[in-house]
């Protein structure tokens, strides 16, 4: 068995990241870990439903053992076997986020000797979390062209606080990879989202998707208004909720937005806040969002071959999942800011650590 890491789950932004990518990566590199103060900077530090569940398919898919994964647990060891196949289901049982727990057994379970499918219930479009748009239409590209096989598929939404959504993802093990080269960007080519309500009324989305449009053939894009689209949608799910998601397409690169309705936030502050984060990105010139940029990190640190991309800002995520990937991978994980403000990231892989090829 290798040498066990020790992790203090404070460092960085402190939250359950440190934890997600630590699993991710010992279950790869078949190295165990312990960890202490898991989520030390939040209101309410420890082990949250989400990250329990993640916990649990980390452990159910390496058959790991396993100390300290209990509710409110501050202090866990992991200790993993291999990667096993198969056809699983987790319930996270609230509104905890299914982005997440999908995001911490994909890339393993990518790397398994057969196809798996995985069930998981729980949010789908919660706050601080990617929501199922943005992995459909914006992260599931980007991996693809890496070269992770998968197949994301909706059964049905949930809202926070009430959760009850369920999606379904088949992934087959990976053959062919490649580095990432998004540095210029390119062009605008299109605009293209939803504008959508759960158990509400059909005016929200709407309204939501009058203001979008306006606000964004006001902002001279430089691209013609036909080539903005934004659908209408009914989202079947138990709870109440509204959506509005954003994906803008460069002839290389790619950008997703959303912001989610809540009781008392108008339809039209809804689509602003989307809105404005796009033209921000758009104004920046970087060719992912910086959602994006800390969640290629992973899976190109595990791949033959140098990768660069742009983006217009790094997230706190960006930094932790650095330092938790350093830990376990010889990989050189570099980032420069340019003048026009623009950031630019390379991830080089030492020969020892390409275990996709």
């Amino acid at each position: 068995m290798k040498p066990m890491i020790n992790i203090d789950g404070s460092i960085g932004e402190g939250g359950g990241q440190i934890l997600r990518t630590a699993l991710s990566l010992s279950m790869i590199t078949g190295t165990p870990f312990h960890i202490d103060r898991i989520r030390d900077n939040r209101i309410k530090p420890g082990l949250r439903s989400q990250h329990l569940t993640a916990l649990n398919a980390a452990r159910k898919i390496s058959k790991a053992e396993t100390h300290g994964v209990v509710l409110n647990s501050t202090s866990v060891t992991f200790i993993p076997n291999k990667i096993y196949s198969g056809s699983y289901f987790f319930n996270i049982g609230t509104a905890g986020s299914v982005s997440l727990v999908l995001q911490t057994i994909l890339v393993p379970l990518s790397l398994a000797n057969s196809a798996s499918s995985v069930t998981i219930s729980g949010g789908t479009h919660v706050p601080w979390s990617p929501i199922f748009e943005y992995l459909k239409t914006t992260w599931s590209p980007f991996m693809n062209e890496i070269g992770y096989d998968f197949l994301l598929s909706l059964e049905s939404s949930g809202f926070y606080p009430q959760g009850g959504g369920r999606i379904t993802v088949v992934i087959q093990p990976i053959i062919n990879s490649k580095p990432l080269d998004y540095i210029n960007r390119g062009k605008l080519v299109s605009i293209s989202g939803i504008s959508s309500v759960a158990n509400l009324d059909d005016n929200i989305a709407s309204r939501q998707k009058i203001r979008a449009l306006k606000m964004l053939y006001d902002s001279e894009l430089g691209i013609d208004n036909s080539k903005i689209k934004i659908k209408l949608t009914r989202i079947i799910s138990q709870s109440k909720g509204s959506v509005l998601f954003l994906d803008a397409l460069y002839e290389n690169g790619r950008g997703g937005f959303s912001s989610l309705g809540e009781k008392g936030k108008r339809a039209e502050k809804v689509s602003e806040e989307a809105v404005n984060s796009m033209l921000k990105f758009h104004n920046k010139g970087g060719a992912v969002d910086k959602f994006m940029a800390d969640q290629l990190l992973l899976p190109l640190s595990l791949i033959d071959g140098k990768s660069l991309f742009s983006t217009d800002q790094l997230s706190n995520h960006f930094y932790t999942n650095r330092e938790i990937i350093l830990k376990f991978l010889p990989v050189k994980i570099e980032s420069t800011k340019q003048i026009n403000g623009k950031i630019t990231v390379s991830v080089e892989p030492d020969e020892r650590c390409n275990i996709v090829r």
